[in-house]
């Protein structure tokens, strides 16, 4: 529990916090977000004492201990098991497998236990500290970005972990999926102060756009006024018999509140170049096989087609070849066996991260940007402009960018070039919610195909169509989305928990005869659920449609009466108007309501077919 009352700071003439405000209250579990380098990380550090703020307070109460995840490393025992097992309670010593349980979420093998943690790469050396963290004692905690160097599987344990914690909790992530998940309120660092809601992120930027709505309605009222008063005082300033009116006015205006208009906020706002495709099919994996050693094969006997308009993503545990394999199809690695046989026209744009190190440290901004279409000077600066790097910060030098900005530089390349087929190696890394929202969008406006590398569950169940999923040992093509993979497949590491859980239970085996008396029996169930539902749907679709006409007749006769200065119908056409939107608005609501219990419904029915067949 803690409470930051008028927190301000600035750097020079930047200001990151204006008498910003919140608490954390008992049993919360807080998401914070907001734009990069909205002070969010420094905020934490102002929690923990790490860094100062120029006024204001924040209140912690007398022996509240807070768990501050650091990226330093200080390892202090000669094992993994022992080194997670220190931060146990000193009666809980004992109780070593609570360390084990979550070092196995967390991706750490059986083996791994017993190994000296200066032996692991630095992002399994973070993971070591997240898991320290997580069994502390702390009364709360706070997880600057805790899901960077885990893979998809490891983040699903995680939210499942921390919706379960009885502490407080203050998370900073750029995964929305996961925040939306684990929070149950949600502060917004906005316009230097903060907002916050009780609910998830959708529900705090709803809010957020609302009173910003009500502001700037409010501002323009009040300007329409303040130019009217004006008015008056020019025109009666000279008349004596006016002059008590006139010094009111004046004392109004004095009186009255100075809102200024919101400044328009930058964010990422950019779209792919795509190439029209003169065939249905852009390449075809054969048979592919590839290890970096023959006793390490990553990708065996791997078979499928890119086709146009494809949306594929590439799924599994780190170190299992995801990103082998879209270097694989970037043509920058050689498979051992196998083929990859690509249409002799298909021009590809590919991502990835590590190729900051290419770019020329001399160059600035826009000299990169241009230098992958040097055809169109104009197109590299408007895409400068989406990438958030307007005026004269296109001008920027490379070299003095930070490790975001220069992935930024990177993603303006792709942009620049026409392709037909986009490679993406974890593309939401270094983006904040709002960029990482206009990159999803970018990707579904695309015209061509993109396969895309990540472990970010809201890109997932937005883009995928169809899926390339490294599990269970083996690499494996899947036609459909994610939902239907959780559906139907799983992780094998949850479906051995579901299987622990469930060891003991027998599965009923039926006759070919009771299968088809209860596949019957569902499908009369079914139809008896689901059809009035259909009535309902089509019912509401038609009356959605009828409003839909009426306003637009209404709008039709507005213009007309503008036209004819029929005073009646301006006068009631706006009524009518508003009307007709409440109506539309209550219909849209009612028809969701029932499609989201059609959908419910129908998936349920599909399962229980599903059962009956297996």
């Amino acid at each position: 529990m803690i409470t930051i009352n008028n927190l301000c700071k600035s750097y020079g003439t930047r200001v990151l916090f204006d008498n910003l405000t919140f608490n954390v209250g008992r049993g919360e579990k807080v998401g914070l977000v907001g734009r990069n380098g909205y002070g969010k990380t420094t905020l934490l550090k102002m929690i923990v004492g790490e860094a100062e703020y120029d006024s204001g307070e924040i209140q912690i109460p007398k022996n509240y201990k807070i768990g501050y995840l650091k990226q330093h490393l200080d390892f202090k025992h000669k094992t993994i098991i022992e080194e997670v097992a220190s931060v146990l309670p000193k009666e809980e010593t004992d109780n070593s497998w609570k360390a084990e349980k979550v070092l196995f979420g967390l991706g750490f093998s059986k083996q791994d236990l017993q190994k000296d943690p200066v032996l692991f790469s630095g992002g399994y050396k973070i993971r070591l500290n997240l898991a320290k963290i997580l069994l502390s004692d702390d009364d709360m905690l706070l997880l600057d970005e805790p899901n960077n160097y885990l893979d998809i599987v490891a983040i699903r344990w995680l939210i499942k972990f921390l919706k379960g914690l009885k502490k407080e909790l203050i998370l900073i992530t750029h995964d929305r999926n996961f925040m939306d998940q684990v929070v149950t309120h949600t502060v917004a660092i906005h316009r230097n102060k903060a907002r916050k809601v009780e609910g998830n992120t959708e529900k705090l930027y709803e809010q957020i756009a609302k009173e910003e709505e009500i502001y700037e309605k409010t501002r323009l009222n009040i300007e329409k006024k303040r130019k009217r008063t004006e008015l008056f005082i020019r025109r009666f300033r000279a008349k004596a018999r006016l002059a008590g009116m006139v010094q009111s006015r004046i004392k109004t205006l004095e009186k009255q509140e100075d809102m200024q208009q919101l400044t328009e906020l930058e964010t990422l706002d950019f779209s792919f170049n795509s190439l029209d495709f003169p065939a249905s099919k852009m390449a075809g994996i054969y048979s592919l096989n590839f290890g970096y050693t023959p006793d390490n094969i990553l990708i065996k006997d791997l078979n499928f087609d890119i086709l146009k308009n494809e949306r594929i993503c590439i799924v599994g545990k780190n170190g299992k070849g995801k990103s082998t394999l879209l270097k694989l199809l970037a043509d920058r690695l050689k498979p051992l066996s196998g083929n990859i046989k690509r249409h002799p026209e298909l021009e590809t744009g590919y991502f990835v991260q590590s190729d900051v190190a290419q770019l020329n440290s001399e160059s600035t901004i826009f000299e990169e940007i241009f230098s992958a279409n040097t055809d169109m000077p104009q197109l590299a600066r408007n895409i400068c402009g989406a990438m958030m790097f307007g005026g004269n910060d296109m001008m920027k030098k490379i070299k003095v960018l930070s490790g975001g900005e220069k992935s930024r530089v990177l993603l303006g390349k792709i942009l620049a070039k026409p392709v037909h087929l986009l490679l993406l190696d974890e593309p939401t890394n270094h983006l904040d919610l709002e960029s990482t929202e206009s990159l999803i969008d970018a990707i579904n406006e695309f015209k061509g195909s993109v396969i895309v590398v990540t472990h970010n569950e809201e890109l997932l169940h937005a883009v995928a169509k169809k899926l390339i999923i490294f599990d269970r040992d083996k690499v494996t093509f899947f036609d459909g989305t994610y939902s239907d993979f959780l559906d139907r497949c799983g992780w094998e590491d949850e479906s051995d928990e579901v299987k622990a859980d469930n060891k003991n239970a027998e599965k009923k085996v039926y006759t070919k005869d009771e299968i088809k008396k209860l596949r019957a029996k569902l499908i009369q169930e079914k139809s008896k659920e689901l059809k009035p539902l259909e009535i309902k749907i089509k019912d509401l679709e038609t009356q959605i449609l009828q409003k839909e006409t009426e306003a637009e007749d209404i709008n039709k006769m507005l213009m007309k009466a503008y036209e004819e200065n029929d005073i009646n119908f301006i006068a009631e056409g706006p009524k009518k108007s508003k009307e007709i939107k409440k109506d539309l608005e209550a219909l849209y609501n009612e028809l969701f309501a029932n499609t989201q219990v059609f959908e419910e419904k129908e998936k349920y029915y599909q399962k229980e077919f599903d059962n009956l067949q297996s």
